[in-house]
């Protein structure tokens, strides 16, 4: 079994986006977003190969679909860290760019935790 973290922001969007599924939709369509997130963080746990980098974007950020958002992560030695969770609506380079300076050292702080804890 493979390793995933999410980052405090990760999972402060996580509770964002339950938040507003259920305003929005309602609790029951909130708990089946929600559980599709999850889903996806267990298959992304075990197959980090499923994830993806587009050529616009830097090495350092791969990402994951779930529905209408993209998981966004960063991947070391088979393990797997989100970063943040952003909607697909969104422009997402230019929000990666407002995000890139502490998004890159939180990757690379979370990566040595790893690598300490596992060395």
């Amino acid at each position: 079994m493979g390793y995933l973290s999410l980052s405090r922001r990760a999972l402060r969007d996580v509770q964002e986006i339950e938040s507003y599924s259920i305003e929005k939709w309602g609790q029951a369509v909130a708990d089946e977003y929600i559980d599709t997130i999850q889903a996806a963080l267990n298959l992304l746990r075990d197959n980090p190969g499923l994830l993806r980098t587009p050529p616009k974007f830097p090495k350092t950020f791969a990402f994951y679909r779930v529905k209408q958002h993209f998981l966004v992560c960063t991947a070391i030695d088979g393990a797997v860290f989100v970063l943040t969770i952003k909607h697909g609506a969104m422009d997402l380079p230019d929000r990666l760019g407002e995000l890139e300076p502490s998004l890159l050292e939180e990757s690379k702080i979370l990566c040595r935790v790893f690598q300490k804890q596992n060395s």
